[in-house]
């Protein structure tokens, strides 16, 4: 085989049916429960208006860092040794980042934001060359993914040098930029934008990814709770509470993969425009779940460390604005993917929002028990309204 030829096997076949993660990108993957288990401890140590603010666009980047790397890898062949050993470089490169976390507002900026600059770069730099002459039109589309990725990665590696208030800006400016140009097709000075549709996804294997990316995200809520119940289990409520907080895991569980997923996949692999659909219904609209898991996450830490403490704007941001997140994303999800509304989320958040009109008089404990039966509520009510007309298919 001739050295032009070589990075084909780089690529993912055409004709394959790769609607499965690989094991390489499974273990990816595991590197950000450590990085989103950071940020849930840091969140629930600092609450302020400006800590919520840094945490939030740090959720911004690390799913952004997530999802980019998960359409290359929906492109690329992971068997082949090449795409390992980048999938290797950038799990070691994102412990590191994960690790910088905590003070990357503080004394780890420079090293959080290169780390961060280097992985989109050097990805979106490897996607180009494995295209290379095999792909014209994907290998154009990098380039300019490539180009943007080396505009806002100046910008990260810039605001570590500036001031917190100042930081906080020009990190913003380098996540609207990112969030920005895929929706304007990743315009290039003298070219253009990009072609619609050149990149060659399968939605299923998509999907997929996604959806193990809110397993993670759960599991994290899950070792979170675990870890607290064990630093505060005693003869009081801590108990009480460690249940409802599984409960709630387990109705967001039910809430998203009780048919949401599946839908998700299907639209993908049958619409005539899988890139764009593939932006609304992850790139983008897979967000408000994450983020709403991880909030909650930090909601049952606070309930858990002081359950009979009475509730204050902090606690209750976390505690009910966590569940109002990961509802809203899953009817977006839901409309988008199968042009149904679920009611059953929009009961949910009608409790929700009745428990948010008491929610500073009421015991912490109370208020996360509360906030786990709108949840489960809302999981019983999809499973009941969409039990008999899809009761010939099969559950996942």
């Amino acid at each position: 085989m001739s050295k032009k030829k070589q990075p084909m096997r780089w690529l993912r076949d055409r004709e394959a049916k790769k609607s499965k993660a690989s094991f390489p990108e499974l273990f990816f993957d595991l590197v950000f429960v450590f990085g989103l288990i950071q940020l849930s401890h840091t969140l629930a140590e600092d609450f302020t208006s400006t800590a919520v603010g840094e945490a939030l666009l740090l959720i911004l980047a690390i799913w952004w860092l997530w999802i980019n790397t998960t359409w290359v890898t929906n492109l690329l062949n992971t068997d082949s040794e090449p795409v390992r050993y980048l999938l290797f470089a950038l799990m070691f490169a994102a412990i590191l980042m994960a690790i910088a976390l905590p003070e990357a507002f503080g004394d780890h900026a420079l090293p959080f934001a290169a780390i961060y600059a280097l992985m989109q770069v050097g990805r979106s730099l490897f996607a180009w060359v494995a295209f290379g002459s095999h792909d014209p039109k994907s290998a154009s589309t990098f380039g300019r993914i490539t180009f943007w990725a080396c505009i806002s990665g100046t910008l990260w590696v810039a605001g570590a040098f500036a001031s917190t208030e100042w930081r906080l800006a020009v990190w913003g400016l380098a996540l609207a930029i990112e969030y920005g140009v895929p929706l304007l097709r990743f315009p290039f000075p003298g070219l253009g934008r990009a072609d619609k549709e050149t990149l060659n996804l399968n939605g299923e294997h998509l999907a997929e990814r996604c959806a193990l990316f809110v397993i993670i995200c759960l599991g994290e809520t899950i070792l979170t709770t675990g870890r607290n119940a064990v630093e505060h289990m005693g003869p009081d409520l801590t108990f009480l509470v460690f249940c409802g907080a599984f409960l709630s895991t387990v109705a967001m569980w039910w809430i998203y993969f009780h048919r949401g997923q599946e839908e998700a996949a299907e639209k993908v692999e049958e619409t005539n425009e899988p890139e764009a659909v593939a932006h609304s219904l992850f790139t983008y609209g897979h967000l408000p779940i994450v983020a709403g898991i991880i909030l909650t996450a930090v909601g049952e830490d606070f309930a858990l460390s002081h359950p009979e403490e009475q509730g204050d704007w902090k606690s209750a941001c976390a505690i009910i604005g966590g569940p109002v997140l990961f509802l809203c994303g899953n009817i977006w999800l839901k409309l988008a993917a199968a042009q149904r509304f679920p009611f059953s989320h929009l009961a949910g958040l009608a409790g929700l929002l009745a428990i948010s009109i008491v929610a500073l008089l009421v015991p912490l404990y109370l208020l996360n028990i509360a906030a786990t039966a709108a949840l489960l509520c809302a999981a019983i009510f999809e499973y009941a309204a969409r039990r008999r007309p899809q009761s010939h298919r099969p559950e996942r």
